[in-house]
């Protein structure tokens, strides 16, 4: 019998495991040799497109400032919360404590996600604290991020806001200055490629594509401190007299810049839920009024700019009424002959129509047109009114009326330009809302003689004997004109709705500032424009002139205080 020699059973073993562990092996280096060879190209394709991401670098908006480098608008980081719906169901992750976090309803939340599973981005809550963006990626969520973005802040809150305007949730300017500049604030986002871990959070970055450009800063011509001043005075004033609204100009006559503007009612730019439509329009740039008796001033200088007229010329008011065309133009009372300076003083509205009535209709209308009337001021702020100035053939009701401010329609800045013109002696600016090194090209609409005989004339308003008395400014001169305008209704005008204004300038013996006062419909009794407007004008330029180191006019009123131990 042949014998027959068998492996024994332990070698079998060794061999097979042996085998076992040269083909694993083999099949390993295939792998890796498929993977880091073969199709390299695909599988780093597929790793990168679940870890590699390209992201948004945030651009910061540029600030704006005022012309001191006061800050008025400023971008601050915040966090914004979104997540994969997909990514978030397919976790099945609990929405209980990110709601919490936010402040949100839990069910809404939940259905929200829910109804968006086939999109790969839903935004859950914009502008987030910093510090709670890491408490909600804390959470450790799949399918939640954070995205850094900026939000605006608005320092000086109410004060400032018809100005500045705002930007909206992602950063695009929608009113004023915001809008205007929107150009020049915006910055551009740039882009950079990062890893990111399994809960989407960015733990490397591999490369910075572009760069982030921020926008560029913006200096106003807004001095902070005159602005505060202006808008708590005229807020005051609004609620004092129970005004249904009000607005406030100064300019810096020497070179057209806006040092303040104010409005009431105002709103608080960074409170979102006072951003409706219509509390945000800035009226002393956007309505437009009849500026009532503040053109008489404007009329006296168009008729002395003739040569025709001089200061000492009389005119017959009595017996306190004429009629034009049928039309009754009355004065408060019986004049009898005034002088042009007179007229201005007494507000003779029989006065004014006479001179105007001795006027061509060019003499009279170039006048209003040189001094900025019925276009705008160059100002470029969003939405600005040019007004309405009639300038086809008129009647002579209608340009007597026009004298006396009736039957045209100005903004407070309109206003405020044409008296800035007439203190510069005759020199009118296109206004100015940015910070400017030198004053811009003037145009000669006025002769400097006329200009100073008007402001002359205009000193007599703010005198112990005018209508202006409480617009007088401690130490200074102040020349100016009040105006008290029955508010045009349908129908007609009202005889018990006004308009009470004051126009005015300081110091009037070599101006520097020019300043208008708009009081719409006061109702606690009072509502002429001497007793309404003028207080703030005195207020509000008092501080100005003060704040801005202009040197005081009336050294005789600065002794007398001095004497008197009042200084």
């Amino acid at each position: 019998m042949k014998h027959v020699t068998r492996i024994p059973h332990y070698r079998f073993r060794r061999y097979t495991v042996f085998s076992v562990f040269i083909l694993a092996m083999l099949a390993l280096f295939w792998r890796a040799l498929d993977m880091q060879v073969i199709n390299q190209a695909f599988f780093k394709q597929q790793g990168d497109a679940r870890h590699l991401r390209v992201v948004t670098v945030p651009a910061h908006r540029g600030d704006i400032y005022d012309r001191n480098g006061e800050p008025l608008a400023i971008s601050t980081p915040v966090d914004t919360v979104w997540l994969n719906p997909g990514e978030f169901v397919e976790a099945k992750s609990d929405v209980k404590d990110l709601a919490t976090l936010l402040s949100l309803d839990k069910n809404e939340l939940l259905e929200k996600i829910n109804a968006n599973q086939k999109r790969e981005f839903l935004y859950i809550k914009r502008h987030i604290d910093p510090e709670l963006g890491k408490e909600i990626l804390n959470l450790n969520l799949t399918g939640l991020y954070l995205r850094r973005e900026y939000k605006r802040y608005y320092p000086s809150g109410e004060v400032a806001s018809h100005l500045l305007g705002f930007s909206n949730v992602d950063d695009i300017g929608q009113e004023g200055i915001e809008l205007a500049y929107e150009d020049w604030l915006k910055g551009e986002a740039g882009a950079k490629r990062v890893i990111r871990d399994r809960l989407g959070r960015a733990v490397d970055d591999i490369e910075r594509i572009s760069s982030a450009e921020p926008g560029k800063p913006v200096y106003l011509s807004i001095d902070r401190r005159v602005q505060y001043l202006a808008y708590s005075t005229l807020k005051a004033a609004v609620k004092e007299h129970g005004a249904v609204a009000g607005s406030a100009v100064i300019l810096d006559i020497t070179t057209g810049e806006v040092l303040a503007i104010v409005n009431q009612p105002s709103f608080n730019s960074n409170d979102r839920s006072q951003l409706k439509p219509g509390t945000y329009r800035n009226r002393a740039v956007t309505d437009v009024f009849e500026p009532g008796s503040t053109m008489k001033p404007i009329t006296v200088a168009a008729a002395l700019e003739t040569g025709r007229w001089n200061s000492k010329d009389n005119v017959h008011t009595s017996p306190g009424y004429i009629r034009v065309q049928g039309n009754a133009i009355k004065d408060m009372k019986n004049y009898g002959t005034l002088n042009m300076g007179e007229i201005i003083l007494k507000s003779s509205n029989v006065g004014i129509s006479k001179i105007a009535l001795s006027l061509s209709q060019d003499e009279q209308l170039d006048m209003y047109m040189n001094l900025g009337f019925g276009v705008d001021t160059g100002s470029g702020f969003p939405g600005e009114s040019v007004g309405a100035l009639n300038t086809g053939r008129l009647g002579d009701f209608e340009r007597a009326t026009m004298a006396f401010g009736y039957g045209l329609s100005v903004t407070p800045l309109q206003l405020a330009r044409a008296y800035a013109a007439i203190a510069n002696d005759g020199v009118i600016y296109p206004v100015s809302f940015m910070r400017l090194d030198k004053a811009p090209q003037g145009e000669k609409v006025i002769s400097k003689k006329t200009s100073k005989i008007v402001r002359k004339m205009m000193q007599r308003v703010v005198s112990s004997e005018g209508t202006g008395f409480d617009a007088q400014v401690p130490n200074y001169n102040v020349a100016g004109k009040t105006g008290t305008v029955h508010k045009f209704v349908a129908g007609g005008y009202a005889e018990d709705r006004y308009l009470s204004i004051f126009a005015g300038m300081a110091p009037a013996s070599n101006p520097r500032l020019a300043m208008v006062v708009v009081l719409n419909e006061p109702s606690k009794g009072d509502y002429f424009g001497g007793q309404v407007a003028g207080p703030v004008f005195s207020k509000v330029m008092s501080g100005a002139l003060r704040l801005l180191n202009i040197a005081p006019d009336n050294l005789k009123m600065a002794a007398q205080k001095v004497r008197s131990g009042q200084a």
